[in-house]
């Protein structure tokens, strides 16, 4: 099984699981809300925060920007998505935090501008939503830059990601099993589809989630996915469509031990009398 190298981090079998703190558009257009959450997935041991990035006017119609929707920022569609949308003196300073406490950032981009836009900061990779994986002139786009892709796959058949795969070749590509409801229920998990992937793709796979709570995710870290991907906020009550499906900080330190603690858990698979044991056999067994 192929590996993919994302600044210091090795991602695959074998490899420690790498864990994806989704901010996406949790920071409700805050900077100072967005660091407030880099810092729980710096605390909590993440390898990685990521964010969204639209060009508003090519990702939405303009009939759908005019769509009547009260928000804090406004009364339509378009104030909304307008005041979620981080620009350049935003993402300098969350370059910089980041930096500064070291840990990797980027961003799923939702059009080729977006991708311009997030090489000014030269991010180590980038994300294919699930609702970009058929937009084929992204993903060639996106792979032009040359960096390693995730491509999430909910809301997709096999056929579209066998598609979209051969689009992005299989190097520097790390695959996640995803279900795009929010939150999902338990009967839409369905985490065996991350053994069908691994035995279809030579390259690493991994999971996105939107389950409420962290069962799923340590499931499907045993079950071999690479890498991990979870929304995070600071508190799931917070105004916010993603808000329910994400994990505050308890919940994430926890499902980041949990997974670690996964292959040591998994072990090496022989069979052997542990040194531990030995006063156990001494006291329970009548014969030995």
């Amino acid at each position: 099984m192929a590996t993919v190298k994302i600044a210091n981090r090795i991602i695959g079998d074998g490899k420690p699981c790498f864990i994806v703190a989704e901010i996406g558009i949790n920071h409700n257009g805050s900077v100072e809300l967005a660091k407030k959450m880099i810092d729980i997935a710096i605390t909590t041991g993440c390898d990685a925060v990521k964010f969204q990035k639209r060009t508003i006017d090519v990702v939405y119609t303009k009939e759908e920007l005019a769509k009547e929707r009260k928000s804090v920022f406004g009364t339509t569609n378009g104030d909304l998505k307008r005041g979620l949308e981080f620009g350049t003196k935003e993402y300098r300073e969350i370059d910089k935090y980041c930096k500064k406490h070291g840990i990797i950032w980027f961003a799923s981009c939702w059009d080729k501008q977006s991708v311009d836009f997030m090489e000014k900061f030269d991010v180590p990779c980038y994300k294919i939503a699930s609702a970009s994986l058929t937009d084929d002139e992204l993903l060639k786009y996106t792979r032009s830059k040359g960096k390693p892709i995730f491509l999430s796959t909910g809301m997709s058949t096999m056929a579209q990601i066998r598609h979209a795969v051969k689009i992005l070749g299989e190097k520097d590509l790390i695959i996640y099993h995803c279900t795009s409801t929010y939150p999902s229920n338990a009967d839409e998990m369905n985490l065996n589809v991350i053994k069908t992937l691994k035995k279809e793709f030579k390259c690493p796979i991994g999971y996105s989630g939107h389950e409420r709570g962290i069962t799923p995710s340590i499931i499907a870290a045993s079950l071999g996915a690479c890498s991990v991907e979870r929304h995070i906020t600071t508190d799931r009550t917070n105004w916010g469509s993603d808000q329910a499906a994400s994990l505050e900080t308890a919940g994430l330190y926890h499902m980041v031990r949990d997974i670690r603690q996964v292959p040591v858990l998994l072990g090496d698979g022989k069979k052997v009398v542990y040194e531990r044991e030995l006063p156990i056999i001494e006291k329970l067994r009548r014969v030995k």
